[in-house]
């Protein structure tokens, strides 16, 4: 539990919320409610070990921080609780409420123990499997989605080694479960392009060989059917930037070519190259970053951003040049 002023409210609460939800109580010493409520708050911190920071803001002492959350919210009694996540304010709470009534606020904004264990368990996979040891790796990503189902980076992870070792039934039946956010007018891009990496290695064992496209490819330049096939197998078998150059080939030529398959087929293998920004992996304890020599309240949050990859940067610029 930290105390909030003017001095600490950007490293101590806005920074802080960004490696793990930060639940601000605004109290103060006169208020009866806010006494009882305190010590409550103080035990959930502790049950729910730091997958919370509990932090406290004396309403009288502070009345910048408490005049301006309150205002936003609509809110004009205390106790008030605020959760911050992502540097922002999310949600809010007023009075002394029972235990299990905070637990429920807490639950819809605090990761589960699982999420965090998953989370964990498929940054360690990553690594794994960049230092090679696939078979280590590919444990820990089916324990991590055993814990977390909904962790979808693990399970993209798990279906690309699956493919990248062939493995094209157990690929399939790791996006059974979201294969349907892949369609329909809601369809998620990344989802579809997961189903598209499966469906390239199954299309690659049903067509011709490379030799046999390539040969149909150098007797006719416009056989985009050839190009598409070569395209699914570079595709399938990881070679991402040959499956893209083969398919930019198309596009340049006839950018509709087959319902923009060709252009759609691109874009789902530079969401399967790119790494989405990791989530936040709430610490024990709170990390303070120190404070501005001149105190200032402002309720924003500068989140990390993950470093650009500059080849799907390049192959991103080159599918604007061929369209435009």
């Amino acid at each position: 539990m930290i105390d909030i002023t003017l001095a600490n409210f950007e490293s101590d609460l806005i920074k802080a919320s960004l490696q793990q939800p930060v639940l601000l109580d605004i109290w103060a010493e006169w208020c009866g409610p806010c006494k009882a409520l305190g010590p409550v708050l103080e035990k959930l911190e502790t049950e729910y070990g730091g997958r919370f920071l509990l932090a406290k803001v004396n309403a009288d002492e502070q009345q910048e921080i408490a005049g301006q959350l309150s205002q936003m919210f609509g809110v004009r009694s205390i106790p008030f609780c605020v959760m911050f996540v992502g540097g922002q304010p999310v949600d809010g709470f007023v009075g002394a409420l029972p235990p299990e009534k905070i637990r429920e606020f807490l639950d819809k904004h605090v990761p589960a123990e699982g999420e965090i264990a998953s989370e964990l368990e498929t940054l360690e996979a990553e690594q794994l499997a960049e230092a090679g040891d696939t078979e280590t790796a590919l444990a820990k990503l089916e324990d991590a989605l055993a814990k977390d189902p909904s962790n979808d980076e693990a399970r993209y992870d798990l279906i690309k080694l699956l493919l990248a070792e062939g493995a094209l039934e157990g690929a399939q039946a790791i996006f059974a479960p979201i294969a349907d956010r892949a369609t329909g007018l809601l369809a998620e891009q990344r989802v579809n392009a997961f189903g598209r990496y499966i469906d390239a290695l199954a299309s690659a064992r049903q067509g011709r060989s490379p030799a046999e496209l390539s040969a149909a490819i150098e007797a006719n330049k416009r056989d985009f059917t050839a190009r598409f096939e070569l395209a699914q197998i570079f595709f399938a078998s990881g070679h991402f930037t040959e499956a893209m150059d083969e398919l930019l080939e198309i596009i340049m030529r006839d950018k509709g070519w087959s319902d923009d398959l060709a252009r759609k087929t691109y874009v789902a293998i530079l969401e399967v190259m790119s790494k989405p920004q990791p989530k936040p992996i709430p610490p024990k304890a709170a990390a303070a970053a120190g404070a501005d020599s001149k105190p200032k309240l402002e309720i924003a949050g500068k989140v990390a951003v993950t470093a650009a990859d500059p080849v799907v940067d390049k192959y991103r610029r080159k599918l604007s040049s061929a369209l435009f």
